[in-house]
């Protein structure tokens, strides 16, 4: 098949690289320089070059911002047949765009990205494949991510969004309060230092990115959970009230054990 990787970034690459044994790989990026380390793939840089390509199937991978420009920039040198894709964290505005595209389309979510996954060890990350579009287009992402060993779900794009309002939304707020509050330590702990770790690479995504997920509709709901659970915990510690800690301990670890079943 011949594919067009739109952006060599991070995510770009990484499928570039997945691809390029097994497909035809072009990939198209403005900026020359981020092509540097891309290899066993055309690189293009205009428009025309992607038009003479005539790709069958277009991967998205471009910074959130500008998933949307990017596809309507792209879309007039594009075959109609052509399957177009986005992996985006963020589906915003996605549907719409998709269903009066003129192409068939598939989109997906990599539950995973270069900061904290081991790329070559994914059998313990999620991908999530929309079930709304291109059959095709969702069977080569579906055999794609079983190659990689993920576990694949397949939700709807509201159902998409309202699952990343609680598995991006929750950790993101919880290391931002800890990022504000937190003060420089001369000989910080081991869990001091876990979530310093974290904090640091959330903190090294795109601020559109993170600004994108937590004003997702669904994200107030849950940053509020956060504030109900606070204020429990503080009546906790300010009454000293041990037979209320044992309870509360007891409850958010048979919250974790749940989890890991």
């Amino acid at each position: 098949m011949k594919i067009l990787i739109m952006g060599a970034g991070k995510m770009g690459s990484f499928f570039i690289d997945l691809l390029s044994f097994e497909h035809e790989v072009a990939v198209y990026e403005k900026d020359a320089k981020r092509m540097r380390f891309t290899y066993n793939c055309q690189r293009f840089t205009t428009l025309d070059e992607v038009k003479n390509f005539a790709p069958e199937l277009v991967i998205n991978a471009v910074t959130v911002k500008y998933t949307l420009s990017a596809f309507k920039e792209i879309l007039p040198y594009l075959p109609t047949e052509c399957i177009v894709s986005d992996i985006a964290s963020v589906k915003t505005g996605l549907k719409d765009f998709y269903e009066q595209s003129g192409h068939p389309y598939v989109s997906t979510h990599p539950m995973f990205g270069p900061t904290f996954a081991n790329l070559n060890q994914l059998s313990e990350e999620n991908a999530i494949i929309i079930s709304e579009g291109d059959y095709m287009g969702r069977i080569f992402f579906k055999d794609l991510y079983q190659k990689l060993g993920l576990n694949i779900y397949e939700y709807t794009f509201l159902e998409h969004d309202e699952t990343v309002a609680y598995s991006l939304s929750i950790p993101f707020v919880s290391t931002f309060v800890f990022a504000a509050v937190m003060k420089h330590q001369d000989a910080p702990g081991t869990t001091f230092k876990r979530h310093m770790r974290i904090a640091k690479g959330v903190l090294s995504e795109d601020d559109y990115l993170l600004q994108e997920i937590l004003f997702n509709p669904y994200t107030s709901g849950q940053v509020s959970k956060i504030r109900e659970e606070l204020k429990v915990l503080i009546d906790i510690i300010d009454k000293k009230d041990a037979e209320a800690m044992k309870a509360y301990l007891t409850k958010i670890r048979q919250h974790v054990k749940e989890d890991l079943v």
